[in-house]
């Protein structure tokens, strides 16, 4: 993640420890991003230790204050387990961990190839809940075949609604379970994952590009 954002993207990275709690130097301007692994050792399950960390709390005062958050796969789920996104992650349908190119859909109705890694990526919450987020606009990425259509041959991982990423109301908190960081290289063939930085982190995040 670190590589892709300061040498893909050109951007000012300061790295912050699970211990620390201070983000006085944050503005509105930058962005709190929670990458994929295995925090923990994903104990529990996934994030949920993670999310009573003393940084995850300084993240969530500064998400309450309208600061913009990202989390990547296991900081997606960690997001979850803090409150900050709706819904859950719960294990794969299939059972086993699951790591291939998949395609993925956003507002900008162009599919992109991104990889997934994840042994729980399946989307789910309860009807109200996802009435809700669609209702809100705040489904950003859903899986889908490589001609853009969403269908279930094209969900990886059971996820509801071929759920791949979501955005809190006020649209400054998202998180996605594909890995865009793995993808924003030419030397590794694929620069997809450069387009949803640009949409999505770089732009600030906008309801003009979110709804």
């Amino acid at each position: 993640m670190i590589g892709a954002l300061r040498n893909d993207l050109g951007q000012e990275v300061l790295e912050l420890w699970h211990k620390d709690n201070d983000l006085s130097s944050f503005s509105d301007e930058d962005c709190i991003v929670l990458p994929g692994g295995f925090s923990y050792g994903d104990y529990l399950r996934c994030g949920a230790i993670a999310r009573f960390s003393p940084m995850m709390q300084a993240t969530i005062n500064f998400a309450e204050k309208g600061g913009k958050v990202l989390g990547v796969c296991n900081g997606f789920q960690i997001l979850c387990e803090a409150g900050l996104l709706p819904g859950v992650l719960l294990k794969n349908a299939n059972q086993q961990f699951i790591c291939k190119n998949v395609h993925i859909i956003g507002q900008e109705k162009q599919p992109l190839k991104i990889p997934i890694a994840h042994g729980e990526g399946r989307f789910h919450a309860d009807d109200k809940t996802l009435e809700q987020i669609n209702n809100n606009h705040q489904i950003i990425y859903q899986y889908c075949d490589a001609n853009g259509a969403i269908n279930a041959s094209s969900n990886p991982n059971g996820a509801l609604l071929n759920i791949a990423g979501i955005c809190n109301k006020e649209r400054n908190v998202f998180g996605m379970m594909p890995h865009p960081e793995r993808a924003c290289s030419a030397k590794l063939g694929n620069e997809d994952g450069k387009k949803v930085f640009n949409s999505l982190l770089l732009a600030s995040i906008s309801s003009n590009i979110l709804a």
